[in-house]
């Protein structure tokens, strides 16, 4: 065993790295163990990951335990609430390629036998599984949990209640003193938001993906449970370095075949399906396009509902089983073969796992609270590369909408638009210039949706973006529109007045404009330039592909 991991710290070769470490208080006996990395996201601005550093000493404690020696290293954390509403929300995305980039360096540079990685939200889930499918070595993702629910008068809510109370309070619904008791109880305990957003559907995927241990992606925050699956991971992945079991073993066609049916079951958040497809590229396996995630959606239905589709909130997705219980729904069209970072295989694993104690919140295939997937690809003239729409987040009754456009071009315009009364029912808001390059960035059109809810128009408006949406939003919205207006997609082109269709039965989006006319607006066509500050959105900006690539660096 002595030679067996890390050689950069065998032999005379070794000997000043040795000292480098022993300068610390490692030991001989120490370099001899499998060292083991701990990309620790840690921030307390960021209330998801507030207690990641609590959960990276139970990881130690199980890494010591398990004959290992850890090492942990710090890694950049944005909040997306934090971000919302202003130019901050352009660098979130961006965010996850440098979070990628930086666990990436730490583990050549120091040459780490494996890694853990401790994440919670949005972008940085993401990111890290990126790192580990590039890495290829034993790596283990753990989340901090996600928060409880605020309550409010007898209904439970997440933080984003903040967001509408703010058009309550435009409207005069509420008074000022209780917009600021709302505020004061919004946010509870630390964790990720209390819904399925895309922090919570990330962490849900990576535990359906075989990447973290069965049953701890939903465990409360502040659960002492959480702990205990902290000590679990720092033991497995000790485990997984011993065997050599490396990431890309464990991130097969097959596994991403069933994270792909739990997102399309779950109906969660549709910035997922741009994260899979960075994740599955970083794992050597090609492009996953929109048209191959597609033909899954028919033969998946949606077994589960959590808020924004239901108005149950992710303690009761806990209570109700969480992950293990999804997969056990769909168990008869998923690949029971494939490994996890458990040490079991997936079947083993269902073996294991009973029916959810609350079928209102997780069902069984044959009685799915739809006979189709939560999300949905549309295809036409407006998305000729496709765009995303979240199925189990529309109102009953909006399958298909028509009305006349009003366009914006950008967000914090569309938002202006809303509150002062500019948009009316019927219409059908279009934000464009918000895509990968245009953004740039790719900004969740989070607060116009949460504007629209706040001022009543929520079940008479829809929303059309070439940005994305926040997991927490509800309503007609269809967003990653591809190509993108800066590209000189159709989305450009669209005048107030224009009549659009969006048929969600037929996987339609349609500009009703004569294609002679949109050629014409097409040779006037000048693409907006937005105003960023120097440094990394430069970069991004020439360098991010189409969000139907997954915004991935090119």
């Amino acid at each position: 065993m002595k030679n067996q991991f890390n050689p950069i710290l065998r032999g005379d070769d070794g000997a000043l790295k040795r000292a480098l470490y022993k300068s610390m208080n490692f030991n001989d006996s120490d370099l001899k163990k499998p060292i083991i990395g701990i990309a620790n996201s840690f921030t307390n601005a960021n209330p998801g990951h507030f207690n990641l550093n609590n959960i990276c000493t139970s990881v130690q404690e199980g890494i010591k335990e398990n004959g290992g020696t850890s090492m942990s290293f710090g890694v950049i954390a944005p909040c997306d609430g934090i971000a919302a509403g202003h130019e901050g929300m352009r660098y979130s995305l961006p965010a996850r390629d440098i979070i990628a980039a930086s666990v990436e360096i730490m583990c050549r540079t120091h040459n780490f036998d494996a890694i853990v990685l401790l994440a919670s939200c949005d972008k940085i889930v993401p990111g890290m599984l990126m790192a580990a499918a590039r890495l290829n070595i034993p790596a283990i993702l753990i989340n901090g949990g996600p928060m409880y629910p605020a309550v409010y008068k007898g209904k439970h809510w997440d933080g984003n209640i903040i967001t509408e109370a703010i058009g309550w309070k435009k409207q005069g619904k509420i008074t000022e003193e209780e917009f600021e008791n709302i505020e004061n109880i919004a946010e509870p305990t630390c964790g990720s938001c209390a819904m399925m957003g895309t922090a919570n559907t990330m962490c849900c995927i990576s535990e359906a993906l075989g990447m973290s241990l069965p049953g701890s992606a939903v465990v409360p925050a502040i659960d002492p449970q959480r702990f205990e699956y902290a000590k679990k991971t720092g033991r497995a992945i000790v485990d997984l370095t011993k065997k050599g079991t490396t990431s890309r073993q464990i991130m097969t066609e097959k596994a991403f075949d069933n994270a792909i049916k739990f997102l399309l079951t779950l109906g969660g958040s549709t910035n997922a399906v741009m994260h899979l497809q960075a994740i599955y590229q970083e794992a050597g396996l090609g492009e996953l396009s929109l048209a191959d995630i597609g033909k899954i959606v028919d033969i998946c239905p949606q077994t589960t509902s959590v808020y924004p589709s239901s108005e149950y909130d992710m303690i009761d997705f806990f209570e109700a089983g969480g992950v293990p219980c999804v997969l056990k729904s769909l168990e008869s069209i998923l690949n029971g073969d494939v490994n996890t970072v458990s040490g079991q295989i997936l079947q083993e694993i269902l073996d294991q796992t009973p029916l959810s104690p609350r079928p209102e919140i997780i069902k069984a295939m044959d009685t799915p609270f739809a006979e189709k997937a939560g999300l949905k690809f549309l295809y036409g003239n407006i998305a000729d590369d496709g765009c995303i729409v979240k199925t189990s987040a529309i109102p009953q009754g909006m399958e298909t909408f028509q009305g006349p456009a009003i366009v914006f071009d950008s967000e914090l315009d569309a938002v202006d638009g809303i509150v002062q009364g500019v948009v009316k029912e019927g219409m059908v808001v279009v934000i464009r210039y918000e895509g990968p390059q245009g953004g740039p960035g790719m900004p969740e059109m989070y607060q116009a949706m949460k504007m629209l809810e706040g001022m009543g128009l929520l079940h008479k408006c829809a929303l059309i973006t070439d940005g994305r949406f926040s997991g927490s939003n509800r309503g007609l919205f269809v967003g990653h529109i591809s190509p993108e207006a800066y590209e000189g997609g159709t989305l450009a082109l669209i005048n107030n007045g224009d009549m659009i269709t969006i048929d969600i039965v037929h996987n339609a989006i349609t500009l009703e404009v004569d294609s002679n006319i949109l050629d014409q607006r097409k040779q006037n066509y000048k693409p907006v330039e937005k105003q960023i500050a120097d440094g990394f959105l430069h970069n991004y900006k020439n360098l991010a592909s189409s969000a139907a690539k997954g915004a991935v660096w090119k």
